[in-house]
């Protein structure tokens, strides 16, 4: 029987007493929630696309067992072990990205998955998260070391990462990368001016995009100069919210899901919209706008340059996620292929949520018996 006594010092009795339980909770009430949502969405895709009716819900729920194990797991790991692991998975996901260019799955003009054993893998997804953890942890070298480039060895290992999204092409997550970056950056205290330099190239790098990317350049164009005329995604979207109104129309009511073949991956918010109504959205927000602010609070507190780093830049990059996904689907920014953490139907986006989580409740944990927290 396991003992769960503040005097037990097993691996999961001290998780159990420094995890943050908040952060925890509504973690998985946000994954109780999307599970929810595609039992609701998927059946009318999956007869789009000629499967069974609950094909995507069986993988999903395969998907959250898997994701439930990834979470719980790397929250338990110490400090030394989480930078182990960022460092050698970035490597691996960094590699998985150049074969992409080579033989990835190609969907819409863009080459970012690749199928192993069957299951479609988007590397990219997973390269986020390390990256933000091996960012953090040459910023802190950085600081503690008078010697070690630390920041020079973070802006390349940037440019290389940036690269290589942009090769595929990932317009989206490339700017999620370097706003994440970027937050890091002001983190260490560097110091406005190069900060508002960079600033000015991150601007004038997605005026290039919009030159450059066709993709970008009409999503941008059917954004802002439209006229009124929606693409069919985003009018189909804007009519579930409007037919939601603000208690919904009722469980497996909606009719969103019907005509998009991205109901349950990009667009499940309109779902929630649709059947749930204003209410529902409202939650989700909230309970993304808690687990951010927490996560903030949490990182900022602590005194480990690294811990600092790393959380803060995880927990925007949780926000930032979900704040795009949102908004696109409401109208408020150009469609971006993204999907909503916890919630949108997808191995790769689940299982990349529950590592950076993972990491996020490991690294903001308090625990008094890591004594590794000042080792670089």
């Amino acid at each position: 029987m396991v003992s769960f006594s503040r005097l037990n010092k097993s691996r999961i009795s001290n998780w159990w007493w420094t995890v943050d339980k908040i952060t925890l909770a509504l973690v998985l009430l946000i994954m109780f929630i999307g599970a929810f949502l595609v039992f609701s969405a998927s059946p009318a895709v999956a007869r789009i696309n000629n499967f069974s009716d609950y094909h995507f819900i069986k993988k999903q729920v395969i998907f959250i067992a898997l994701s439930l194990i990834i979470l719980f797991s790397v929250s338990t790991m110490r400090l030394k072990n989480i930078r182990r692991m960022s460092i050698i998975l970035y490597i691996v996901f960094f590699g998985l990205m150049v074969v992409t260019l080579f033989a990835g799955h190609s969907t819409k003009g863009a080459s970012r998955w690749i199928r192993i054993l069957g299951f479609t893998l988007q590397p990219s997804e997973f390269i986020k998260p390390t990256f933000i953890v091996v960012s953090a942890w040459l910023l802190e070298g950085s600081k503690k070391f008078d010697d070690f480039p630390g920041t020079m060895l973070s802006l390349g290992l940037y440019l290389i990462t940036i690269s290589m999204l942009l090769s595929q092409p990932d317009v989206g997550m490339t700017i999620v990368v370097t706003a994440i970056w970027g937050f890091q950056l002001f983190l260490a205290g560097l110091p406005m001016l190069i900060v508002t330099i960079l600033g000015i190239l991150g601007a004038l790098g997605a005026v290039g995009a919009y030159f450059t990317f066709g993709h970008v350049h009409d999503r941008v164009q059917q954004f802002l100069f439209s006229g009124g005329e929606l693409s069919y995604q985003v009018r189909r979207s804007m009519e579930a919210f409007e037919n939601g109104n603000l208690l919904g129309r009722g469980p497996g009511e909606g009719t969103v899901k019907l005509h998009l073949p991205d109901a349950h991956t990009d667009f499940i918010f309109a779902v929630a919209g649709e059947e749930f109504g204003v209410w529902l959205c409202l939650l989700i927000v909230l309970l993304f706008a808690i687990i951010v602010i927490r996560a903030l609070r949490l990182s900022l507190s602590d005194n480990n340059l690294f811990i600092t780093y790393a959380s803060a830049g995880l927990a925007a990059s949780f926000g930032l996620q979900s704040i795009i996904n949102m908004a696109s689907t409401l109208h408020l920014m150009p469609t971006k292929g993204m999907t909503l953490p916890f919630i949108s139907y997808g191995g790769s986006s689940l299982f990349a949520s529950a590592l950076g989580m993972g990491i996020l409740l490991a690294l903001t944990r308090r625990n008094s018996f890591a004594e590794d927290k000042d080792i670089f």
